[in-house]
């Protein structure tokens, strides 16, 4: 005789969050914030081995076997391809599609999977003719030296500094020497920065240029201080053939450049100096990614030099400011984006990111009487001041 037997009830989805619920929604946020140092590792390598360009150059789609073909992958290693796909699919990177394949009767796992490119991939594109800005190098500047400093934080916030120096900032103390001492010292370390900044304004030049184009109306010279190989000012003086563009920085990053302007670039002359002492007169000055470098009383001093170098071209003179402007967020990414620059200059160096009061303050103090602040470069803000 057949034995009975109790069937176990079915379980009930249900909406109602319970304790033990909420715990394990709490733990799976703490896995992804300790996990989460993994999330630029992932984009590097996917740098490194070349994954944007490769999608791109297969039209902007490409399959997990595709990928393993083209990419420097060892054999061994192709099978961990598609779980590193996973995850920059799952972080927005790519976007994921899955079809069904079938070789010799099974599915084919590599011949499934389908990558494209999104928005924040085709910007990590350098292969493209289309001339859009691409942010690779922004992207993969100075990992390790970055990483290694920000687990000093906990002991930098320690520790009172006193007669240490090495405690000005995290970076100090996990390198013995200032950022800028690092960039003087270690020659990949500098290349590797200055490609960076040569990206980024890339970037920021295009919008500039097509967007911002009243900013400039009235202006017949400008002085970009701090602006490196020239970058943005020769995109400026190509987009405004009208504006006499100039670039002032130290003696050992202008060493090389003078008078310079490639094919399809402005024409800009190099200048060395230092914006503490003195800026040329121009119309306008332009400083972007400047003063979030520094601390308050410098950045008064480098605006009092900049009050110097219009105060003869009234009406018209003006300073333009590229950077953050905590606060101004219109969108939950980009106030992130603003307070994770603002710690990463806390951990690189003695700067800081400002909210329009502390902006304000400072304009005041270096003798300026207006101010106006425009978000279109959201999470930075491009900021007019005047005299």
């Amino acid at each position: 005789m057949a034995q009975n037997q109790q069937s176990t009830p079915a379980l009930t989805p249900t909406t109602t969050t319970t304790p033990g619920a909420e715990l394990l929604q709490a733990q799976a946020e703490l896995w992804c914030h300790m996990f989460g140092y993994l999330k630029p590792m992932a984009l590097q390598c996917a740098i490194k081995l070349g994954i944007p360009n490769t999608i791109s150059r297969h039209g902007g789609a490409a399959s997990l076997s595709e990928l393993c073909a083209a990419l420097p992958v060892a054999p061994s290693k192709r099978t961990c391809l598609s779980r590193l796909m996973r995850l920059l699919a799952t972080m927005g990177i790519f976007r994921e599609e899955k079809k069904t394949t079938t070789q010799g009767g099974e599915e084919d796992q590599e011949g499934s999977y389908t990558y494209h490119l999104t928005a924040v991939s085709h910007l990590l594109v350098d292969d493209d003719d289309g001339g859009h800005p691409c942010l690779s190098a922004f992207m993969a500047f100075a990992a390790p030296f970055n990483v290694v400093a920000s687990l000093r934080l906990a002991d930098w916030f320690e520790n009172d500094g006193g007669a240490a120096a090495a405690a000005e900032t995290p970076f100090m103390m996990a390198h013995g020497t200032s950022f800028w001492g690092v960039a003087g010292r270690d020659a990949k370390f500098a290349a590797d920065f200055y490609a960076s900044m040569r990206a980024d304004s890339r970037f920021v030049a295009q919008i500039i240029v097509s967007e911002c184009r009243e900013v400039f109306a009235g202006v017949n010279s400008l002085v970009d201080v701090g602006g490196g190989d020239g970058t943005m000012a020769k995109a400026i003086a190509k987009a405004f053939p009208h504006v006499r563009c100039s670039v002032l920085d130290l003696p050992q990053v202008v060493d090389g450049n003078g008078m310079l302007g490639g094919e399809g670039e402005g024409t800009v002359e190099f200048i060395a100096g230092d914006m503490m002492v003195f800026i040329p007169p121009a119309d306008a000055v332009l400083l972007k990614f400047i003063f979030h470098d520094w601390g308050d009383e410098d950045c008064v001093r480098i605006l009092k030099q900049c009050k110097e170098a219009i105060s003869t071209r009234e009406p018209k003179g003006k300073v333009i400011i590229i950077d953050t402007v905590i606060g101004s967020a219109s969108k939950r990414i980009f106030e992130e984006a603003q307070l994770l620059m603002d710690l990463n200059m806390m951990v690189l160096v003695p700067g800081k990111e400002r909210d329009e009061k502390k902006w304000s303050k400072m304009f005041i103090d270096a003798g300026f009487t207006k101010y106006k602040i425009c978000p279109i470069l959201e999470p930075r803000s491009l900021i007019e001041v005047y005299l």
